[in-house]
């Protein structure tokens, strides 16, 4: 029964591990949740009133979700420096409320300054938020002079609340959200092995489906590790150890991959294509099981399912004589031991899940330290010494700092510019709408503004927080109705609502919408000042405050969609461009490189222009052939991303590993594909560039390499494969982009 026990809260840690990776989700919700009603509590002892008791819960929210720095240290600073800017804002609010140029205009002024404070990092964004957030909040509650010293009381109690939760209560480290993240990413690499089963037993007409499944396993297994790589520098003191378990995160990342693929082709009528993993909706191959014995499939269903046992127990702390037996039969598949007779494909998919339990070995030994080797056969024994040797040859670097923009083109000071200007046009259609609640308006302006760099990426957002608002005044109502004057009942709900907005912010910005308005109507409830007109003005001053923001960022120095999304998609270009010359430098017999930091330069760039291609590939979007275009590049980025992180992490084991050695001849061969990404990037740059793409013979020709007759267990006709397939994709970036083509040399 206890082992039972074990077994569903293992299992039930890592479904919420992999839901919420790092728990930050969850973490967020729960501290916000706690200062609020700790700071209820202690006003409520106190005797505030309703009025009070609002303002301590929003003073209390917002002193919660500004502070972003990971050290605690630098997060006690700027809630210390919170405290003094909140209290001056609520005393400049409650003073100028009643003069209202003199107050207009210093709100935009405040507007200015706190988009402005971006630059100076998180503390300037938080302390910028903080002074917004809670001028704002004097509005709200309409704040008097008189009552200045009893607000001021409450703001302090809230900052002390939040103080508390954040470092005695709820307290999130960078070593512990570091730890958390690491279980999350053994959770997702566990689920998108259970895929990759699915895969293999999907019927003809569910193949579109387990592949839909595989495709959205491995985005979130690359999420996961993305953010762990965020994470490594605060969460890891020891460089070395940090850059052992960024390798090791991205050989499991890699290895994972590659059996999706390798799956994939088994059950294929022909060779899959690489990008088939990458395009969203992309239709399955037809199937084309090959003639296997049903004991070879049946094998072939059992390893699948004792690696994700291995990957699931490889955090557990069991380390058995049956784990030891699974693991070692694995890692034979490396060696060829024991291989079923089966097609090429088939046995293709052994040798990956050798590589990937390899992988997983590595993973562990990173994470946990070292294991016990008792039980190891001559296989295991060899992926140990090969991983030891990689180890000891970490060194740690920087890489050169990037040029930053200045003057009206640095984007903090360009987005302060819009976001005043279009505060300015919400403020006067705001007071046509209401004299009492314009300041809506302008809260909706203001929010469509962060974390936006693109006139698309603001009317999305602005769309997004219209449709959200509009839900939630209807939710509102009925909520408003349930409670009634139940004050302790709408403040149950307010937090319940608070903890749900912060729980699905990451993951849908029309969710939050819906639960911030939500959460409004139970507030404006306990003001004695809900109606369903206010609610509906709510809307109407939402609508406004989107508009305006949309206007100004068209009009007023405009950063238009396809000028953000063309310099991203340089950038990508750039990092890839530099990820591949290191990567063949390095396996050509060059010196070492920071293949690493480039490798992962590379993934945040891809990130940043799939976040910049979301107003092109968003379902409403009229434009269905720019859709597509978008989204085909960017899978087509995304394939030729994982081949140049592949060649990459290959490119790593050199000197160590016995079985690469560096051939000269590759330098040469990949420099075609090289010069075909500095030229798109050329012709993104500069649409009238006259450089074109070149084709030709094949990469395995060029180093005179039979590619008819490949070997998996080779490293180096692996690298070929990557190579070829990375000059394929590359080539195939050309047409949609609008690139020229040369003609075949002879």
């Amino acid at each position: 029964m206890r082992a039972a026990g074990r077994s569903v809260r293992a299992r039930l840690r890592d479904r919420i591990a992999a839901s919420d990776p790092g728990l930050l989700r969850l973490t967020a919700g729960l501290r916000t949740v706690g200062a609020i009603a700790l700071t209820l509590a202690v006003l409520t002892l106190l005797g505030a009133d309703v009025h009070l008791l609002v303002a301590g819960a929003m003073a209390a929210m917002v002193a919660t979700f500004a502070i972003r720095e990971k050290q605690l240290g630098a997060q006690a600073v700027t809630l210390a420096l919170g405290l003094p800017v909140a209290l001056v804002s609520v005393t400049l609010g409650a003073v100028l409320n009643a003069r209202l140029y003199v107050g207009d205009v210093f709100f935009v002024v405040l507007i200015f300054c706190a988009v402005y404070g971006r630059r100076f990092g998180d503390r300037g964004t938080a302390l910028g938020l903080i002074g917004f957030q809670v001028y704002f909040l004097s509005l709200f509650v309409g704040a008097e002079v008189s009552a200045l010293p009893t607000l001021c009381g409450a703001i302090a109690v809230a900052f002390c609340s939040s103080a508390l939760l954040r470092f005695a209560v709820v307290p999130a480290t960078p070593t512990g959200v570091l730890l958390r993240l690491r279980l999350a990413f053994r959770a997702r690499l566990a689920q998108l092995v259970s895929a990759q089963l699915d895969l293999l037993d999907a019927a003809p007409d569910e193949m579109d489906k387990a592949l839909e499944a595989v495709r959205e396993g491995t985005a979130r297994l690359h999420e996961t590790a993305m953010m762990i790589q965020a994470q490594l520098e605060e969460g890891t003191p020891d460089e070395s150890a940090a850059r052992l378990v960024q390798r090791r995160i991205a050989d499991a990342e890699i290895a994972a991959e590659r059996l999706g693929l390798l799956l994939l082709t088994s059950r294929s009528a022909e060779r899959a294509d690489t990008l088939t993993l990458h395009l969203p909706g992309a239709p399955a191959p037809s199937v084309g099981q090959p003639a296997v014995p049903d004991e070879t499939t049946a094998t072939l269903r059992r390893d699948l399912q004792a690696l994700r046992a291995l990957v699931l127990r490889a955090g557990s702390g069991d380390s058995g004589t049956a784990l030891a037996h699974v693991r070692n039969r694995l890692l034979g598949y490396r060696d060829e031991e024991n291989l079923p007779p089966a097609p090429a494909a088939v046995q293709d998919v052994f040798r990956g899940i050798g590589e990937a339990a390899r992988s997983v070995l590595g993973l562990r030994i990173a994470l946990d330290g070292p294991q016990d080797e008792s039980d190891d056969t001559p296989a295991t024994a060899r992926s140990r010494e090969e991983l030891d040797a990689e180890d000891a040859a970490i060194d740690g670097g920087e890489g050169p700092a990037e040029e930053q923009e200045t003057g009206l083109r640095r984007p903090t000071t360009r987005a302060a510019v819009q976001v005043a200007v279009g505060s300015a046009l919400a403020i006067v259609g705001g007071e046509l709408l209401s004299t009492q609640r314009w300041y809506w308006a302008v809260l909706t302006c203001w929010i469509v503004f962060l974390n936006t760099a693109s006139t698309g990426e603001i009317l999305v957002k602005g769309y997004r927080r219209l449709l959200g608002t509009v839900f939630g005044v209807v939710a509102g109502i009925v909520l408003a109705g349930l409670v009634g004057q139940h004050t302790w009942t709408a403040f149950g709900l307010v937090l319940v609502l608070i903890f749900a907005m912060f729980y699905v912010a990451p993951l849908s910005y029309t969710l939050m919408s819906f639960f911030v308005t939500a959460m409004l109507g139970l507030l404006y409830t306990l003001l004695h000042t809900y109606s369903l007109d206010v609610l509906l003005l709510r809307v109407e001053e939402t609508a406004l405050g989107a508009a305006c923001g949309v206007v100004a960022a068209a009009l007023v120095l405009p950063v238009r969609t396809d000028r953000r999304t063309n310099e991203l998609l340089g950038t990508v270009l750039d990092r890839l461009a530099e990820v591949t010359e290191a990567a063949v430098g390095q396996l050509s017999g060059g010196p070492a490189d920071e293949l690493l930091d480039k490798a992962r330069d590379l993934d945040q760039a891809l990130a940043d222009l799939r976040a910049a291609t979301q107003p092109l590939t968003h379902p409403v979007t009229p434009l269905r052939a720019r859709r597509h275009t978008a989204r085909y590049v960017v899978a087509l980025l995304e394939t030729c991303a994982y081949h140049a992180r592949t060649l990459a992490a290959t490119a790593e084991l050199l000197p160590t590993h016995p079985s690469i050695a560096a051939d000269p001849r590759l330098r040469g061969a990949a420099g075609r594909t090289v010069r075909n990404i500095e030229t798109i990037a050329a012709r993104v740059a500069d649409e009238h560039a006259a450089a074109r793409v070149e084709t030709g013979p094949s990469i395995a020709s060029l180093l005179g390499s039979d590619a008819g007759t490949p070997r998996y267990g080779r490293i180096t006709d692996r690298v070929l494969r990557h190579l070829e397939r990375l000059d394929e994709a590359v080539v195939g970036l050309a047409r949609p982009l609008g690139v020229p083509m040369a003609e075949p040399r002879t």
